[in-house]
């Protein structure tokens, strides 16, 4: 029987917490982590090209919308960049998040806002077959995952998950 190194642990941790958040928030498309800067790079993918000044408030009430949540929950020192590219007719919003302060409850409340702002325009990758139980699941392990992560992350494997076609995959960069 082959051993488990706590090197393993890590790796299978962060590649757990990427399928569990592709599988729950069919809005990201892709997530990176950078274990070097601790961080997930979440990309949400927008039909159409946003005009600036909806990007810049949309950006603006994000990152306010973090900081005030997060000062509810008495956690302080939170880094968040926001980005925005395009290629085509589509735009990519990437919220750059360290894993130390990022929640569950951060990531729901995100997702509301691209929601509101961009409606039918988020591209989102629905499974109609996800049962409440599943999704369910799937938070408790993003919780649980994130939980683990914060407490030490040493390992240096950049990993990338991507949804295709209803399906998710992770690879070690």
């Amino acid at each position: 029987m082959p051993e488990i190194s706590q090197t393993d642990q890590q790796v299978s941790d962060g590649a757990n917490l990427i399928i569990s958040m592709l599988v729950r928030y069919p809005e990201i498309g892709t997530i990176n982590f950078n274990p070097e800067a601790n961080s997930l790079k979440l990309t949400f993918m927008i039909s159409g090209i946003p005009a600036a000044g909806d990007f810049e408030s949309t950006k603006q009430l994000i990152i306010n919308s973090i900081a005030a949540y997060h000062m509810l929950e008495g956690i302080t020192n939170i880094s968040v960049a926001i980005e925005l590219s395009s290629y085509e007719q589509v735009a990519m919003v990437t919220i750059i998040r360290d894993v130390q302060t990022l929640t569950r409850g951060e990531i729901n409340l995100t997702i509301k806002i691209l929601r509101e702002r961009f409606s039918e325009r988020l591209v989102a990758d629905h499974n109609d077959a996800m049962l409440e139980e599943d999704l369910l699941f799937q938070e408790e392990v993003i919780e649980d995952m994130l939980e683990n992560m914060r407490k030490e992350y040493n390992d240096h494997h950049n990993l990338i998950g991507i949804r295709e076609d209803g399906r998710v995959f992770v690879f070690n960069k």
